[in-house]
């Protein structure tokens, strides 16, 4: 039975990833919405303390996605990976609910994010795979919706929990386990990969022939990636941002909540719209919302002016996250999709090591403001070099 209607409705299985994402992110986020109070509060993390970990963590995920990404164009297959990336991530969250130092924190944070960097080049080019050509930004803004849906659930989840088991951290950390052992099961029964020509021989992705197939757009795209990484460091720093403002310790997660709800509710049908405007139109106007979200966090850490901040970060999200994935998929040859993508997350992975760590050490050093001002000005960078290109050459697939 085909998986795509006469339709044109999206594959089956790209709602199935979507789901699989929300559930994941359910379970991740109901932990990590807390887990900057639980370091700072309860362990007495400094702030470069959690930066480094948090940009080591998250560039650790995109690091992996270059050999997940390599692997799964070189055996052909997306799901198994998938399925081991998604199965490590659901291993590591007991063992935050079990931490009683800095080290287990560390050991469990950097093995979900090996997890998440196993399993995410060869999902994203799962969902290239399925999608009809003239509908990716579509699925991609689909399942980034998904995604985050389960990213704004996690936290009102933990928040809820909070509340009523008496801010004890241990007894949230255990409950989002359950989410995650359900994504595990969704994936393994409920998406089919489809069929491949047998090809010839197996030759290594990241061969200097293989490489060279890789256009200059293509790499256009991961140098704006990383720019785009460097203005927009861990959301960490936001929940600490509001915690400084006064904001209970019941009540961090709602920062994620609120961020994940806009970007949730915009991804999919923004997704949408970029496949019918122009793509370096939408890049510009993803960069001045998240110029104008560093400006208000800058600004201030709670009130109105706060909550604008944070709601812009995640409208920020859903303008550029699909349509980054869209144009790194336009810009590679089908049999190198997964080597693209963990090429685009290695270079995001580093910039990202190196924005949660400044972040991290301005904060220390001439306080939170700061923190945000820098990444205006990463942001203002990123709109130079678009305004650049569009006057030198292509600016997008």
């Amino acid at each position: 039975m085909s998986d795509a209607s006469p339709r044109r409705l999206l594959p089956r299985s790209i709602w199935v990833l979507g789901f699989v994402s929300l559930l994941m992110d359910v379970s991740s986020e109901a932990i990590h919405s807390l887990l900057p109070v639980f370091m700072a509060t309860v362990l007495g993390a400094s702030m470069l303390t959690i930066g480094l970990l948090e940009g080591a963590a998250e560039a650790t995920a995109l690091l992996v996605k270059v050999f997940s990404g390599v692997l799964s164009d070189w055996w052909g297959r997306r799901k198994p990976l998938a399925v081991l990336g998604y199965g490590l991530g659901a291993l590591s969250k007991p063992l935050f609910a079990l931490a009683g130092g800095m080290g287990l924190i560390v050991t469990a944070r950097l093995l979900d994010r090996v997890g998440k960097g196993i399993r995410g080049a060869p999902r994203d080019a799962l969902v290239a795979d399925l999608a009809p050509p003239e509908m990716r930004g579509a699925a991609f803004g689909l399942r980034q919706s998904l995604d985050t849906a389960g990213a704004f659930i996690g936290p009102l989840f933990a928040m809820t929990l909070m509340l009523l088991w008496a801010n004890d951290f241990r007894a949230v950390f255990w409950a989002a386990c359950v989410p995650a052992v359900l994504c595990v099961a969704l994936l393994l029964w409920g998406v089919q990969e489809p069929e491949r020509a047998p090809a010839a021989a197996r030759v290594s992705p990241i061969s200097r022939a293989n490489l060279r197939r890789l256009s200059g757009v293509y790499w256009w795209v991961v140098g704006i990636g990383a720019v785009f990484t460097l203005a927009r460091f861990s959301e960490a720093f936001l929940v600490l941002r509001a915690q400084q403002g006064g904001l209970p310790l019941a009540a961090a997660p709602l920062v994620l909540i609120v961020l994940n709800l806009v970007f949730s509710l915009g991804a999919y049908p923004l997704g949408r719209l970029s496949d019918a405007v122009s793509h370096t139109k939408v890049l510009i106007a993803g960069l001045m919302v998240l110029i104008a979200a560093d400006g208000l966090l800058a600004w201030s850490d709670h009130g109105a002016v706060f909550w604008a901040g944070v709601a812009l970060w995640g409208l920020h999200m859903a303008l550029t996250q699909g349509l980054l994935a869209t144009l790194v998929a336009n810009a590679a040859p089908a049999d190198l999709r997964g080597t693209a993508y963990g090429m685009f997350n290695l270079v995001c992975g580093m910039a990202l090591l190196v924005a949660s760590g400044l972040a991290g050490w301005l904060w220390d050093r001439l306080g939170a403001p700061s923190t945000f001002m820098a990444g205006m000005g990463f942001g203002l960078l990123a709109l130079l070099a678009i305004a650049w290109r569009s006057r030198t050459g292509r600016l997008a697939p």
